[in-house]
């Protein structure tokens, strides 16, 4: 009888490990990213939404992320195995197989897009479908391994969420969540070419062609700071459409020409005194920039 119960106990926290790795497969911090921008998305948009519909969308567009997620590590786990960043994942450390991925991401992606067609409509389970699709066709598996333009073209799959959370309100699309759309678009180029700048040489190894290792470091330097100047425009398209006022835009514009700031300060570095932890606090404050100015959405809103 103790047996009986020690077994399935074990067998119980078996289960539990299993299901921690297969959420690993998910992405965990770029769910998070998702979630947030989808419910900004959301709460932003004229239309009142239940709280349960609103839970339900967003959890579902989260699923769906994640399935992208998971489809990706099972396509990446060759490259993952060799680059310090990811040899931990699941896939490249044995504790989940490459068929156990993406049995997860397909099935994952199905049951998100049908869901979210069924409890809010079409048009967001249609954007839904059309993100993971490009994400890992277009992204992944097309351009990752063959262009340093990579990231600036795959970076559309991660501007859906916020679009497919006000679709989820309205049922349409409106010129509104193109300013969404517009502010990760033009932030993804500078937040990863400045990973890639002090993690080269694990994207050398694993043979991915980042600007780093393709145009050189003065070349990737450059490029930050254009894309950093990028965001002025960008961030002040919302006021010009009347979508958000000035609540939104000072705020928005200080913390944006910070950031055109720190990414001048890198510019200025010659190559023989290339600080790698400068590109590293350049993609720790990219993050912190992209939430408060979402932050910032919210709070015009109620305001």
């Amino acid at each position: 009888m103790d047996n009986s119960r020690l077994k399935k106990r074990s067998l119980s926290q078996e289960d539990l490990f299993n299901l921690s790795e297969l959420f690993k497969l998910m992405k965990p911090r770029v769910m998070s990213l998702v979630i947030f921008t989808c419910a900004v998305g959301l709460l932003t948009a004229p239309n009142l939404v239940s709280t349960k519909d609103a839970i339900i969308g967003i959890l579902l567009v989260s699923l769906g992320a994640g399935a992208a997620g998971a489809l990706n590590m099972w396509y990446e786990s060759d490259l993952d195995a060799l680059m310090s960043r990811t040899c931990l994942r699941p896939i490249p450390t044995g504790k989940v197989n490459r068929n156990q991925a993406l049995i997860f991401g397909i099935t994952l992606s199905i049951v998100s897009v049908v869901a979210l067609d069924y409890f809010t409509n079409r048009i967001s389970a249609t954007i839904l479908l059309t993100t993971i699709l490009f994400y890992v066709f277009v992204y992944t598996i097309w351009l990752k391994r063959r262009t340093p333009q990579n990231i600036v073209i795959g970076g559309a799959a991660g501007a859906f969420p916020p679009v497919i959370g006000w679709t989820i309100a309205t049922g349409s699309i409106s010129i509104e969540p193109l300013a969404f759309f517009l502010i990760i678009f033009f932030w993804t180029p500078s937040h990863f070419w400045s990973l890639s700048l002090y993690k080269s040489d694990d994207y050398k190894k694993a043979k991915i062609p980042m600007l780093p290792l393709t145009n050189g470091i003065e070349s990737t330097k450059i490029n930050i700071f254009i894309y950093s100047l990028m965001m002025i425009p960008v961030i002040v398209f919302p006021f010009t459409i009347n979508f958000v006022g000035l609540t939104f835009l000072i705020p928005a514009l200080i913390l944006t020409f910070y950031y055109n700031f720190l990414c001048y300060e890198l510019l200025k570095f010659k190559k023989s005194k290339f600080n790698p932890k400068v590109a590293k606090a350049i993609f720790g404050y990219s993050i912190l920039y992209l939430f408060l100015i979402f932050v910032l959405f919210l709070i015009d809103k109620i305001v």
